[in-house]
This record gives C-alpha cells, structure tokens and sequence, in this order.
C-alpha cells in the first residue's frame, strides 16, 4: 500500500475544496507581478504563509517557470515544529494536495541518502510541516506532470546547509531538476523596521555569496525563518551553473492587510544561468 503524507494546511493556508484552490492559484498566477528574470532558472526562492498574505510573492516566482519541464523538484524547507540534526526526505510514496497527488522520485532521494549521511529518510519534520506542502499547488498548476523530493532541514546548522548543498548537486545534474527553497522573511517586526530588516536578506541572497550569507544568519543579522534552505539551494544552484541570483517580488503582510503593527516579510528570488 502506498504511503502518502496527506495534506496538513488545506483549508487553513490555502483553500481544502479542489476547485476553489485551483481558482485561487490560477488567479494569483495571472495578477502575479513583478521582475523580469534574464537567464535560465536553476533555483527559486519562495514563501510559505497563507496564500492571502504570501500568495502574490510566491506566484511571482511560478509564473516564471510556464512552459518548462522538470523531471524531479527539489524541495527544501525548514522544520517550524519538530527539531532534529541535518536534515529529513519524506520516507513515503507521495505528498498529497487538494489537486491530487506528486509523487516522490525514489531514485533522486536513494541517490541523495547514499550521497551523504546527513540526509535521512524519515518523517521528522513532514508530519505537520507547512513550509513544502504549501509550494506543491503551485507546481501542480504550473508544471502538470512532475515528481519531487521533499528535504527538511532541522537545525540549519552550517555544516548541515552546505551538505545538503552539495549533495544536492550532485544528484540534481543528473535530472532535469528545479530547486525550490522555501522561506519566509522577518517575523512581526512594525513596518518600516521589517523592511529594513527584509532589505538586508534581499541584498544577501542577491550578492549570491552562500558563504557570507551562512555567516549571517549565523550572527543573526539576517532573519529569515528559511535561511539555512535558501543557502542550500544557493549552492546547490551555484554548483549546477547558476551565476547570478534575482530578486523577483518583495512584500509583506502590511501590505496585504494594511495592519502594519506586526508584519511578516514575503520574497520570491531566482538562481539565474545567464543565456
């Protein structure tokens, strides 16, 4: 019997009802906005929150990728619930949505497990986790057909980043493979302040130094509740050819909601190779 992680947000982050999310999806992805990207995605940035905050940055990034195929999506995220060392890929059969169901490319995650021993297979970190399961819609509605490899990463160690970094490009150039790192930015800081403080991520993913980046999150200057992936995935990227990173969309939930007291930060970013 099939082993399936069955939807742990829908009908809180996003719709339950299938026609109601597929709606919703395709209308973020038409009133989508935002940078121009130039050059070859290898990698994306993306949020996690509720699709009524987060939605609009998170399509800026997936429109970008209509009219290209993947075989396997590459997805890495924090772990909001459970804590653990290194980092998990779901030992199952399939990660279900309100869509249906994606299934997980086995061979990739074998190859990854074999590849380094700090990527384990097991459930710590998918059981309730929020961070991958929201990007999954999205790819749905965007790519169709696809397979995936969903890795939490537990205690966004450096040593654990950079790992799953480089294993991640390993195993990743030989597919035809989309990288996908999922994070928020600043958490429930006033406006004015949240936007410097999301400026600065901004500025570091753009500089495209995964290493200056680590360091950062590392000294806390840098907030993002998804750092340690979106360094993984900036290697990994680097390493398949990327040579420049873009930032796509930026917002936060002030901007949505128009409470500016407390807000959270939402960036869409690519790793670009340039034609």
């Amino acid at each position: 019997m099939a082993r399936i992680r069955q939807p742990a947000v829908a009908g809180m982050f996003y719709d339950g009802d299938p026609a109601a999310l597929r709606d919703h999806v395709d209308l973020l992805l038409r009133q989508a906005h935002g940078v121009e990207h130039q050059g070859t995605i290898v990698g994306l940035v993306s949020p996690h929150a509720g699709y009524m905050y987060s939605g609009l940055a998170a399509a800026a990034g997936y429109r970008a990728l209509k009219g290209v195929s993947f075989d396997v999506v590459f997805l890495v995220g924090p772990s909001h619930r459970e804590f653990f060392t290194g980092a998990s890929m779901y030992p199952g059969d399939a990660y279900r949505t309100p869509l249906g169901d994606v299934l997980l490319n086995v061979e990739a995650r074998a190859s990854l497990a074999a590849e380094s021993g700090c990527l384990k297979l097991s459930e710590a970190g998918h059981r309730s986790e929020h961070s991958l399961e929201v990007q999954l819609p999205f790819l749905q509605r965007v790519l169709g057909s696809f397979t995936i490899v969903p890795i939490v990463i537990g205690d966004q160690t450096p040593e654990a980043c950079f790992e799953v970094g480089r294993a991640l490009a390993k195993v990743a150039r030989d597919y035809r493979a989309l990288l996908v790192a999922s994070s928020d930015l600043s958490h429930f800081h006033p406006y004015d302040d949240a936007v410097l403080l999301d400026r600065r991520v901004i500025d570091s993913v753009e500089s495209f130094d995964e290493k200056e980046m680590m360091n950062l999150l590392a000294d806390e200057q840098l907030e993002a509740c998804g750092g340690g992936p979106v360094v993984s995935v900036m290697l990994a990227s680097k390493l398949l050819g990327a040579n420049r990173s873009q930032a796509l969309y930026y917002c936060n939930s002030g901007d949505v909601t128009g409470d500016k007291k407390g807000v959270v930060g939402y960036l869409s970013a690519a790793f670009l190779r340039s034609n």
